[in-house]
């Protein structure tokens, strides 16, 4: 089956170059490979770079996108019986990274697959303690739950096509069509062996809002989910605790420990601007989502 690459961009110039290297060193499958990136309205040499490499572009003005509307838009653009999905600022890591992120799609009900991301060395020491976390070393085809991540996903077009993304979505557009699509009797599977190395290069104002948007999509996906004030100091301190202790294996403690402190901060701060609302859940479901372990 042959495939299309969505890239969505925005000032991706950094790492696209790496990103579509990567791309054009797999190896295709039978039906051959596109690339679309999606741009909405870099000022960089992000279009340059994507012409350069052979991709299509498909422009979304910067006041018309939200991340389904954007994937929407590169899907309806795809000839591939396959959609993948990839940040511009990941990179794929070997030759078979697409084979294997698409070779479960059709097996045992699953329609959406996502593959493991692990942090590069400019990553901030507590987003890897993340990947760690949510993308695990071994694989769960099908996975119990509907967890999943666009930055590194593939998903059967003629499933798009009946279970688009929610436009309207702040953010974790991923994890809601994986939900419809388990309500819907499809499966999603993880592949470990289908890795990306994932650079975010964020202030700490966007690693706030990162958290502060997804936590607000987070209550119209799961909305019994709500965090108030007491459990973000808890998992603040748990979650800089834990990093630290961490830290100190990994012999990093030194260069690490303020850099902790303030990701955790932004983290759960933004998470606790999103979730505005104060109701009830069960201790096991709401720290099974946020505790840092």
């Amino acid at each position: 089956m042959d495939a299309s690459i969505i890239i969505r961009t925005f000032n991706e110039a950094s790492w696209l170059p790496a990103a579509l290297d990567a791309v054009a060193a797999q190896t295709p499958p039978a039906g051959g490979v596109e690339t679309i990136v999606v741009d909405s309205g870099s000022t960089d040499a992000t279009r340059a770079i994507a012409e350069a490499h052979g991709c299509r572009i498909v422009p979304i003005a910067k006041e018309d996108f939200s991340f389904g509307r954007s994937l929407n838009l590169g899907c309806a653009a795809a000839r591939g019986d396959v959609l993948v999905f990839l940040s511009g600022h990941c990179i794929p890591e070997g030759g078979d990274w697409l084979t294997r992120l698409i070779a479960p799609l059709g097996r045992d009900r699953i329609a959406y697959t996502y593959g493991r991301q692990v942090g590069h060395d400019r990553s901030k020491y507590s987003e890897t303690r993340l990947f760690a976390k949510y993308f695990p070393a071994a694989s769960a085809l099908p996975q119990d739950g509907f967890f999943c991540n666009n930055a590194n996903a593939a998903l059967l077009r003629s499933v798009w096509a009946e279970h688009r993304f929610d436009e309207q979505l702040t953010g974790l557009e991923d994890m809601d069509l994986a939900k419809r699509l388990l309500a819907a009797g499809a499966r999603v599977g993880y592949v470990a062996d289908a890795a990306v190395t994932h650079i975010h290069e964020e202030s700490w104002h966007k690693v706030r809002t990162r958290y502060e948007r997804e936590a607000v999509a987070l209550q119209g996906i799961m909305p019994e989910v709500q965090v108030g004030l007491g459990d973000v100091v808890r998992y603040f301190f748990s979650a800089v605790f834990l990093d630290w202790a961490q830290a100190v294996q990994d012999r990093v403690f030194w260069h690490t420990a303020g850099e902790v402190v303030l990701f955790r901060l932004m983290q759960y701060w933004g998470t606790y601007r999103g979730n505005n609302e104060h109701r009830k859940l069960s201790a096991r479901r709401r720290d099974a989502y946020f505790y840092p372990r």
